[in-house]
């Protein structure tokens, strides 16, 4: 199948390189001779037939700006067969021949039902804070989210030392810690609590105790949200050691923001290779970096994998916060 016509669209929740990613593709595909679509709003814009065509022009000036210029939101109506038809009919009414889908594990879930059941061509980057995809090291977004948690931390503890407070500052993660995990490990946190790591009220306070007899006047509890509760975390701490404690959750602000260089080169890296992919006639494939080389690997055999989070890093949070 010769490819002459792309679309490229953003799903799921925003990361910052997202349109990083859309510019890549865009003006590789331009470079190689082939046309390009751009969907809004995710797969809810391709059931509504939501496409306009992107030029070299329609992508300049936003490598360095967050969110996605294409806008996305969730879209639960997608899993219906009778869905997935009004969005191939809008597929080849405009005469799209592949389709590049920034986005996490919903995005690949989707694209396996389109390729599945109707053939379209796909190719997935994966793009989420959360970098809990399997089969690639890195997602888009995550460099960024962790650099503004952190950023916010050295803030934080700059206010908790001054009042001698303990702080539980809640990162994003529902099911996976592994924005946590790099937060408190390079934020010199004294405790991180993940979701793949059981604790109790009482194994935390017992290391916040241990380090005010060596002197402490404040301490970091870097927690993501899938980790329990905090205000209840919070008010244990306080009946047990009668101290101030506080509780910041960074919410949505992880998701904003300009991205980083390394989310920018990654997006630049990805969004390339896609394109590149479909030249080559290979679809349903997830683009992934892997001991710093750009591969990919089937969208099936991504979704039979689970990625775990680093025990090793984990515990040398712990190490390096006596």
């Amino acid at each position: 199948m010769k490819i002459k016509k792309i679309a490229v669209l953003t799903t799921g929740g925003d990361a910052p390189g997202m349109n990083a990613a859309i510019r890549a593709v865009v003006r590789t595909a331009v470079y190689n001779g082939l046309k390009v679509m751009g969907v809004e709003r995710g797969y809810a814009g391709l059931i509504d037939g939501e496409i306009r065509e992107l030029e070299v022009n329609s992508v300049s000036g936003i490598i360095n700006r967050g969110g996605t210029i294409l806008h996305t939101v969730r879209c639960p109506e997608f899993r219906k067969r009778s869905a997935r038809r009004r969005a191939v009919e809008h597929i080849r009414t405009n005469g799209i021949d592949a389709l590049v889908i920034i986005g996490g594990d919903g995005s690949l879930n989707a694209s396996v039902s389109l390729y599945r059941d109707f053939k379209v061509p796909c190719v997935v980057i994966p793009a989420t804070i959360d970098n809990d995809l399997p089969k690639t090291d890195y997602t888009i977004g995550f460099d960024t989210a962790v650099n503004t948690a952190v950023e916010a931390i050295d803030k934080i503890r700059d206010t908790a030392t001054s009042h001698e407070r303990i702080f539980i500052v809640e990162v994003m993660g529902r099911e996976h810690g592994f924005i946590a995990l790099e937060v408190g490990l390079v934020s010199g946190a004294e405790v991180v609590l993940i979701p793949e790591a059981k604790y109790s009220a009482a194994s935390v306070i017992k290391e916040i105790e241990k380090g005010h007899k060596r002197g402490k006047c404040s301490s970091i509890i870097v927690k993501a949200e899938g980790a329990g509760n905090e205000a209840k975390l919070a008010q244990e701490i306080r009946d047990k050691t009668c101290l101030d404690v506080r509780i910041a959750v960074l919410g949505h602000m992880q998701r904003g923001g300009a991205p980083t260089a390394f989310s920018r080169q990654l997006a630049c890296r990805f969004g390339a290779h896609a394109v590149e992919l479909l030249l080559e006639g290979k679809f349903n494939r997830m683009v992934s970096i892997t001991c710093h080389s750009i591969t990919s690997f089937p969208i099936d055999e991504v979704l039979r994998s689970k990625k775990e989070i680093d025990l090793e890093s984990y515990r040398l949070t712990k190490i390096l916060a006596i």
